[in-house]
């Protein structure tokens, strides 16, 4: 249902003690989500679109304001009540893609499944099926010092969709591939969102990204200057 609201900010500030004072890095911020966006903070280094996405994952919290995921009160959250949301509902896509280096690819993707005590066969439909959607079944039992760097971004896109979250968040996904991978995996990312209507919402200032942006909210200085729908 794609007029759902699945995040919503309201007056969120938060603020960072330095020194004997403090620097703000997010300002008043006013946002919704619908269900099934593909969307992207942009802006330069210290614009505080990353801290924005560490909220919406529930990895940081507002000094002031609201931020409500999936109908959830990020402030009002204990520790375990976040990470019980974060391993069932929120999906994470670095730039350094995070591989443990002694699992293969298959025990990589597997690894979230665990977590939510799925059963073997449960956990290996799942991931066959999360490593058909980015193309990599033939190397299920590959370590990542044997892949690709485009090859361990597909990893980390199957790992973040393994367990079909409602939301997922992409940190720079592109900043360590060449535009040949960048374009195939955000191609790969625009097909989920399509199929599953899982909401993605990025953090970058890459511009092949904010091509495949259905809607681009720009930040500087910890404060919206324009969201713009495509």
């Amino acid at each position: 249902m794609k007029s759902e609201n699945i995040i919503r900010i309201e007056g969120l500030t938060k603020d960072y003690p330095v020194g004997e004072g403090f620097f703000r890095a997010l300002a008043k911020i006013d946002l919704t989500f619908r269900e099934g966006e593909f969307a992207g903070l942009v802006g330069p280094s210290g614009s505080g679109k990353t801290t924005l996405l560490n909220i919406i994952g529930l990895l940081d919290t507002p000094t002031s304001g609201s931020a409500t995921v999936l109908g959830k009160e990020v402030s009002a959250l204990t520790a375990k009540q976040s990470a019980f949301l974060r391993n069932r509902h929120i999906g994470f896509i670095f730039q350094s893609y995070n591989l443990l280096p002694v699992y293969t690819v298959y025990e990589n993707v597997e690894f979230t499944l665990l977590l939510q005590k799925k059963n073997r066969e449960e956990r290996h439909r799942a991931v066959m099926e999360a490593l058909d959607w980015v193309g990599l079944t033939e190397k299920k039992d590959s370590r990542p010092s044997q892949l690709s760097g485009g090859e361990s971004q597909r990893v980390a896109i199957a790992r973040a969709m393994v367990k079909r979250p409602a939301i997922v968040l992409a940190d720079e996904p592109s900043a360590n591939l060449d535009a040949e991978n960048s374009h195939h995996i955000l191609q790969t990312m625009q097909q989920l969102n399509a199929e599953l209507k899982t909401t993605f919402l990025f953090a970058t200032h890459d511009e092949k990204v904010m091509q495949y942006l259905q809607r681009i909210i720009s930040l500087r200085d910890g404060k919206i200057e324009k969201d713009t729908n495509s």
